[in-house]
């Protein structure tokens, strides 16, 4: 018989439900909370399970906070406990989503007990869920082929029987994971008609408007690996700007995708605003080690990857990307033999892996290790090996593996043998619409150039503490303003954009062992570069320490240490503008942005006064403002370079 307080209770579970779809979601949670009081006061202990798992999923996926998720997660665990078999076990055993499950042994068992409990009960809306995080879990494992036949059989059940649509949109989202981290785009783009079709994607609030830009971030990255960046761009943008307009929760998929483009056209600052804030999630950790390791902040890039390699525990696949990064971080910092350590680690997760791109990758990684200790004829064999493992398809990876052999071979003294590769580099290249980092240009010119260029060659090299300026046998020498070191940063990497906030960060940026606690909590929007980098490590120390809380089930730690990573993150946020703040005239980017300007338009004024002919091609190609760059043009009768 159902009681006036259960009824009352399932209500307010209908409500949160429909709260979450709107974009609502403290309202949602609110609604949770009412339908857990009626339950526990009507003694229904397994729909109480129920409400708390669902509290757990708020948490975890609308508001970020894994320390509060935890602590629901884990309720609804002890709740059922010592209750005989029944359905709410399965469904609270898969109550978050796949993808926010870092370990995939965690994520398998998981999902192996819903699916018992779905087949012996009958429930095809449960059963279509575990199978979906159960095929997650396996192509994490490195199991690809089995897990993405599990996969398959779930986007089959939801296009036909199965009509839960919360359970849906959950497992799609697994699905789309799983093709992302293993790169099986086209199967993504196999199903996607289907989901259309019977409305998991669509423009509408709600979990629609979520898978559509999901799919749209699994789209973009393998624009983003065929070379067609412009497209990825225009694709991931439109996205962001679709899901924000219609929900009042920030975009996640396309933002992260978005932010690893970014990284790979070096505008860092960017990428650092779109992932503000989701450094707590897995999705975000890699490209924000990346980006670490980008700035030369090479001690932050190896805590990130270290905290994700203790995330993801068994994940073969997350596993290869970030000890690659690692092995790659340890050779930055000319700690060869631990690059070696994460080199091997790295093979061992990589042995058998049937995913060309992370084969190739690990190839990589380990050619540089090899390079690094002196063995430069097998770092050469093992880099081809990683050649041959992508010869169809993955463009960028085999231009990023061509620049790799260049590199290894000029090192070798095969001066032949590097001209060879980088004309194959550069005929990659042709077809794609991509920005090489500068130094990898810069390679590539030694050996690929086949056209000298017509005009004059003007020149900035930097001389302790002055900079020499010269061009045609004219040569000045200027003191070593801040201007001059921005306009170098500029002219080293022509078309490249760089916020300004990048510019002051190379320029002014200072090493620090650690952050000054006295600097932090109260900067505001007026954080400077030091201070930037000051919250950066003290975020990723917080996360790591909330982990470590969360482990040892000091919940009551967790929540405190969360608060405080919280209000660093929204004091970053300002830094960018975020967080419904505009870039006031106190804001740290709007402070830089005249700063920088003034600095380098003064550092031209000094050099055209000198060279008249040479600086006028810097006042004309050199663009200033919130993002500034070089922008030379092929009629400009003098070419700039800059010489460390």
């Amino acid at each position: 018989m159902v009681t006036e307080t259960d009824a009352a209770a399932s209500a307010a579970l209908d409500r949160a439900a429909a709260a979450f779809e709107g974009g609502r979601i403290q309202m949602g949670i609110d609604e949770l909370s009412v339908a857990l009081r009626g339950f526990t006061d009507a003694g229904d202990v397994r729909r109480s399970a129920v409400a708390c798992a669902r509290l757990g999923l708020a948490f975890e996926a609308f508001v970020g906070n894994r320390a509060a998720a935890r602590v629901w997660f884990g309720r609804a665990d002890r709740l059922l406990r010592d209750v005989p078999d029944c359905l709410e076990q399965g469904w609270v055993a898969i109550a978050g989503l796949g993808c926010d499950v870092d370990d995939p042994s965690e994520l398998r068992a998981r999902a192996g007990l819903a699916l018992d409990r779905a087949r012996r009960f009958g429930d095809v809306d449960l059963e279509a869920k575990a199978l979906a995080d159960g095929g997650l879990a396996c192509v994490q494992a490195g199991e690809v082929a089995d897990g993405m036949l599990m996969l398959d059989e779930a986007i089959a059940l939801w296009c036909g029987p199965a009509g839960d649509r919360d359970a849906a949109s959950m497992g799609v989202c697994s699905f789309f994971t799983a093709c992302y981290y293993s790169a099986e785009f086209d199967r993504a783009s196999h199903w996607v008609d289907d989901l259309r079709r019977v409305g998991l994607i669509g423009a509408a609030p709600g979990s629609q408007i979520f898978l559509r830009s999901h799919c749209s971030a699994v789209q973009a990255t393998a624009l983003i690996e065929l070379g067609r960046w412009g497209e990825a761009e225009s694709l991931l943008t439109s996205s962001l700007a679709e899901f924000e307009g219609c929900m009042p929760i920030p975009s996640w998929h396309p933002a992260i995708a978005l932010a690893d483009l970014r990284i790979r056209q070096g505008l860092l600052a960017d990428a650092e605003a779109l992932l503000v804030g989701k450094d707590a999630h897995m999705q975000a950790l890699l490209p924000l080690a990346r980006l670490h390791l980008a700035r030369g902040d090479v001690a932050l890039a190896l805590a990130t990857a270290s905290r994700g390699l203790r995330m993801v525990g068994s994940d073969r696949l997350r596993g290869v990307e970030l000890l690659a990064l690692v092995a790659e971080g340890e050779l930055a910092a000319s700690r060869v033999e631990a690059a070696r350590d994460a080199c091997d680690q790295l093979m061992e997760r990589a042995h058998g892996l049937d995913v060309p791109r992370l084969r190739a990758k690990a190839c990589r990684a380990q050619a540089l290790v090899l390079a690094a200790s002196g063995d430069l004829a097998e770092a050469i064999r093992t880099m081809e090996i990683a050649l041959d493992a992508v010869r169809v398809g993955l463009p960028v990876l085999r231009v990023e593996l061509f620049v790799g052999l260049v590199g290894l071979h000029e090192q070798a003294g095969n001066r032949a043998a590097a001209t060879v590769e980088a004309a194959r580099a550069t005929s990659v290249l042709a077809g794609l619409d991509v920005a090489l980092p500068a130094s990898e240009r810069a390679l590539l010119e030694r050996f690929a150039r086949t056209t000298r260029p017509t005009g004059t060659t003007a020149s900035l090299t930097r001389e302790g503490a002055v900079w020499s300026v010269s061009c045609e046998g004219v040569r000045s020498r200027l003191p070593a303003t801040k201007g001059l070191r921005y306009l170098a940063e500029l002219v080293r990497a022509p078309g490249v954009e760089r916020h300004v906030l990048d510019l002051v960060d190379v320029v002014e940026g200072v090493v620090i062992d650690g952050p000054d606690r006295h600097r932090l909590g109260d900067a505001g929007e007026l954080l400077d570069a030091v201070a930037r980098r000051d919250y950066r490590r003290r975020i990723e120390q917080l996360r790591t320490e909330i982990e470590d809380a969360l482990d040892h089930g000091a919940d009551a730690r967790a929540e405190a240490l969360q608060q405080e990573c919280d209000e660093l993150v929204g004091h970053l946020a300002a830094a960018f503008g975020l967080a419904g703040r505009s870039r006031t005239a106190s804001s740290a980017a709007e402070r830089a942005r005249l700063n920088v300007t003034r600095s380098v338009r003064t550092a031209v004024a000094r050099i055209g006064a000198d060279l008249p002919a040479a600086g006028s091609v810097l006042d004309r190609r050199i663009r200033t403002g919130l993002y500034c760059a070089f922008e030379p043009a092929a009629e400009d009768q003098v070419r700039w370079i800059v010489h460390s």
